[in-house]
């Protein structure tokens, strides 16, 4: 398991790469920005960023860890014998001194470790307390996963933390929330995002895909299949080990644009596409906060778009001010880093024609994730020449952006009859699994090739 010492406190750049000049009369400005985070003292880490914490301090954490415990989860039995097991290797993973606590979901939600409304704190008793409980979950009953979620922002809330401090859920299911209403889920997850983030997985083929990245996009959070319930231990200790290096929680993109300048689109592009300009908060006159969730060391990257007002040859502006902010003790904001936008307008046709490459590259991986969705939605529902179409599409965009991970899952779904011109036929018989797996994943995108 990785060790975060106290003295690994973060520290953000933004890098802002674009085509800053337009033609006459143009007026729609795309940038990418990439945010940075390295630990304090680590190479990579800006000159003069502000430290989020002193090396005395370091950041608190809690996590609460929700198992699948539904009737389904006994067919067959390796299911629950492999989300317990998952589940001890993940307490395992959880760092000394952080607050965790493992829930029971059904159609109700059960306190399994430690119980009481309450949350342990991670040490070697602990950890052999919480894999003792472990013994006694059993399946039976429904699923209603909203339940799951509100005990565990009940439970995460009750840790004797710090308010900025990093809460995590971890979400096991294997079949449909079908023991309360998508409104219902949807009212929980409401309340809960902003107030922790949540890794969701499925584990075989009885779950809903649109449910469960559902859930980890609103709490912002990864989503994936577990198709065999063997490789749930090896996964879970993986997400655990993440959760473990998220260093600051509630970190947010805010967006500042001058008088006239209209927001068309702000959206995660890197490591998976996330789309966030509807999650917008107002942040005071012309700016708006956007959540990216926890951060550890890492970098992502965010596609922003902005409309600006005309303006004559030779003119140039500053288009939007993109900036990293968390939460301070006192109510303010603190600034990690900021990057600039602008926009300049020339009659050089070459300059002004010229399309920045990493702007191009995630415009493709974008549609890359929409049109998989679409072909496997025609594709469910007969539509099969729309679905031939759209997934050549996705085979062609895969393949010139060298996202080698989805094609491979694409392959899986179409033959290939030629990836550059995206050729293709719909396989007579496809696995669920792998179908599951391609839908699953098809927000996952590559950085631009060097």
């Amino acid at each position: 398991m990785a060790i975060f010492s106290k003295s690994n406190v973060p520290q953000f750049t933004v890098d802002v790469y674009q085509n800053e000049y337009l033609p006459e009369g143009g007026r729609e400005v795309n940038a990418i920005a990439t945010v940075t985070s390295t630990g304090g003292g680590t190479i990579g880490s800006a000159v003069g960023a502000p430290h989020l914490y002193s090396a005395a301090e370091g950041p608190d954490a809690a996590v609460a860890i929700m198992v699948d415990c539904s009737g389904s989860m006994d067919y067959p039995p390796t299911k629950m014998r492999g989300a317990r097991d998952a589940t001890a290797a993940a307490i395992d993973a959880v760092r000394d001194g952080v607050h965790f606590a493992v829930i029971g979901g059904t159609h109700v939600a059960k306190e399994v470790y430690p119980g009481g409304g309450r949350l342990a704190v991670a040490g070697p008793q602990t950890r052999a307390q919480a894999k003792e409980a472990l013994r006694k979950l059993s399946s039976g009953g429904g699923t209603a996963i909203g339940t799951w979620l509100r005990l565990a922002d009940r439970l995460l809330a009750s840790a004797d933390i710090g308010a900025s401090a990093v809460r995590h859920g971890i979400l096991l299911t294997d079949g449909r929330n079908e023991h309360e209403s998508p409104e219902d889920l949807r009212a929980s997850l409401d309340a809960c995002a902003g107030r922790f983030t949540c890794d969701a997985r499925g584990v075989g083929t009885d779950w809903e895909v649109k449910e469960v990245t559902g859930i980890a996009s609103a709490l912002l959070g990864s989503a994936d299949i577990v198709a065999d319930p063997a490789g749930l231990s090896a996964d879970f200790t993986q997400m655990m080990e993440a959760a473990m290096g998220k260093e600051v929680a509630d970190v947010s993109l805010r967006l500042w644009t001058p008088m006239g300048v209209e927001i068309m689109f702000v959206k995660q592009v890197a490591p998976t596409v996330e789309e966030l300009t509807d999650r917008r908060t107002e942040a005071g006159p012309r700016a708006g906060d956007y959540p990216t969730g926890s951060w550890g060391d890492e970098s992502r990257d965010y596609h922003v778009c902005v409309r600006v007002p005309g303006a004559e040859l030779g003119q140039e502006m500053l288009a939007a001010r993109v900036s990293l902010v968390v939460p301070a003790a006192d109510g303010t904001v603190q600034t990690l880093s900021q990057g600039l936008v602008k926009a300049v307008w020339t009659d050089d046709m070459a300059a002004s024609t010229s399309i920045n490459p990493q702007v191009a590259h995630y415009t493709g991986q974008a549609e890359l994730a929409q049109v998989i969705q679409q072909g496997l939605d025609a594709r469910k529902s007969g539509d099969f020449d729309g679905a031939t179409a759209k997934l050549g599409r996705a085979v062609q965009l895969a393949s010139a952006s060298g996202n080698e991970d989805t094609a491979k899952l694409l392959s899986k779904v179409v033959d290939v009859v030629d990836a550059t011109t995206g050729t293709v036929r719909l396989k007579a018989r496809v696995a669920e699994a792998d179908e599951m797996t391609l839908e699953t994943r098809s927000t996952k995108t590559v950085r631009v090739k060097k």
